[in-house]
């Protein structure tokens, strides 16, 4: 799997690598059993601290999608297909009211977010079909 860091982001990097991580997973560019990168080779790769790198490992375990198995690696969990949806909902709702906040101080209505959903979700789409 391939990574990209974009440092000046407002999204600390160890948010960056496990948005990347899920992104992969729920695209089908990942799945359970798939070996990940190391801690310390991706740092290597990224040129950033393996403490940033373990980080999102470590979030990653405690979400359950991946597992890390000492002496063999870090894993994608069998469970990270099957989480229960109710949670994964519950998982999901800080991250929409955040996006619901940023939309209304920029004047951006539902209908306007449902239309930008909808043309990510055709845009992602596309991309997961063209990398099968």
């Amino acid at each position: 799997m391939h990574f990209v860091i974009v440092p000046g982001s407002d999204l600390p990097i160890y948010r960056q690598i496990m948005r990347q991580v899920t992104d992969a997973l729920s695209g089908g560019r990942l799945r359970p059993g798939d070996k990940l990168t190391s801690q310390r080779e991706l740092a290597e790769q990224l040129v950033v601290s393996p403490l940033t790198v373990k980080k999102a490992y470590d979030e990653l375990e405690r979400e359950g999608l991946i597992t890390t198995e000492r002496g063999r690696g870090t894993f994608v969990t069998a469970e990270a297909s099957a989480v229960d949806p109710r949670e994964q909902r519950e998982r999901l709702r800080p991250m929409v009211r955040q996006l619901l906040s940023r939309a209304r101080l920029s004047g951006v209505t539902v209908d306007v977010l449902a239309e930008l959903l909808n043309e990510e979700e055709q845009h992602w789409n596309t991309e997961r079909d063209r990398q099968s």
